[in-house]
């Protein structure tokens, strides 16, 4: 935001909510924009006209503040105002009525493996795999893999991607991925619901090791002996609803429109970033970017991760597929457009895709794409897309 008020305006003023214990309250009294202005222009020691970006940063933290947009929009249009907070804060956020309607909304993701490549410094790499120049990556592939690996441990959460990148070293890295998962387990008990918060940690400090399973389809019963759906149903809507996991439901059937063969019962769930998973397991730089054995068992879900964290940059919605009697599995299903593309993943370069030509096979119309380290080749029935290239689907 900060960035953009540079780049964009003459002017700009940037409010912190959570710092500004007095600005906290500006809008408790009333809506009287000319008030709320002249409160900020004394605060801050400058005159606010049209040419002034008004940037409310952590607005969660302020209370009113989220109607205040409303009002913003209807009686002062000719101020520009951008905000931000956590999507946990303003989705839970009791007392406030939502400016339907008065906002446009921007949902910021971690950072996807392209734009790590490019805060990195690897902008023609990165431009490599998007254009798709295949013969030329050959040359550097195993740079590629290197920064994929890397990408793996440091995920996309802005603040880990700056620390890698300004070269502050590995343990500072893993100091910030710690400090976010400790923010967000102190969100639990701010936000949500006293009597779900145990079973919200149950769930979130479960995800890991569901993943680990061979078969990463969510079970219930793992979290205590003899749980059931309807105890820790709103626990998982929590999360999900808090932007903290990614809930990829089964779908029954490879024909259009996917949403219409959900099976809402049947689910893996991802976090929001490869990153915090590696965090979270506590998994060392050395083994995650030397790519050696010792966490070899857990690699696939570590892939799986990554590959779920890029599709859901580009498609809205992510499936996958499982046979009713459980002979076979799709990892990923995307809809994108008037097109269905079953999706394999592989952490390494096996190269066996039972499920997938199975699945081509019954789907006849369809063409798979299966993900692995291997390089770029195409097949009547199947495309062989290396990872490093996930997010870029065609």
């Amino acid at each position: 935001m900060l960035e953009f008020a540079r780049k964009a305006y003459k002017k700009y003023i940037y409010v912190n909510f959570e710092d500004e214990e007095m600005l906290k309250h500006v809008f408790e009294p009333d809506f009287d924009i000319a008030r709320i202005l002249e409160a900020l222009s004394l605060r801050f020691h400058t005159s606010i006209d049209e040419q002034t970006l008004l940037i409310f940063d952590e607005i969660q933290a302020a209370p009113r503040g989220i109607t205040s947009l409303k009002y913003f929009f209807e009686k002062a249009p000719e101020y520009h105002v951008i905000t931000a907070g956590s999507l946990l804060g303003i989705s839970m956020h009791g007392g406030d009525s939502f400016p339907v309607g008065k906002v446009d909304f921007v949902n910021l993701m971690p950072m996807s493996f392209m734009e790590f490549l490019r805060a990195a410094g690897q902008e023609p790499m990165a431009r490599l795999v998007e254009e798709s120049k295949w013969d030329s990556i050959a040359y550097v592939k195993d740079r590629m893999v290197q920064l994929l690996r890397s990408y793996y441990y440091v995920g996309g959460m802005p603040e880990a991607v700056k620390a890698y990148c300004d070269g502050l070293g590995n343990d500072e890295v893993r100091r910030i991925q710690t400090n976010i998962l400790m923010t967000y387990e102190n969100d639990f008990s701010k936000h949500a619901p006293t009597k779900e918060v145990p079973r919200i940690r149950m769930v979130w400090h479960s995800i890991t090791s569901q993943l680990a399973k061979e078969n990463r389809k969510f079970i219930y019963g793992m979290l205590r002996h003899g749980a059931r759906a309807k105890e820790f149903e709103v626990a998982v809507e929590w999360l999900q609803d808090a932007g903290l996991v990614h809930k990829v439901n089964r779908t029954k059937c490879g024909e259009m429109p996917l949403s219409a063969f959900e099976d809402f019962g049947t689910f893996k769930l991802f976090i929001l970033d490869v990153g915090l998973m590696t965090a979270m397991n506590k998994l060392s730089a050395e083994s995650v970017m030397l790519g050696n054995d010792v966490f070899s068992s857990y690699r696939g879900a570590m892939t799986e991760q990554y590959v779920c964290q890029q599709l859901l940059g580009v498609v809205d919605f992510v499936y996958y597929w499982s046979a009713d009697n459980s002979r076979g599995e799709i990892d990923f299903l995307v809809q994108k457009g008037e097109k269905i593309i079953p999706i394999e993943v592989k952490a390494e370069e096996n190269l066996k895709s039972k499920s997938l030509s199975a699945f081509v096979a019954r789907y006849p119309s369809l063409h798979g794409i299966r993900l692995s380290m291997s390089d770029y080749r195409e097949q009547e029935w199947m495309t062989n897309v290396p990872l490093y290239a996930a997010c870029c689907i065609k």
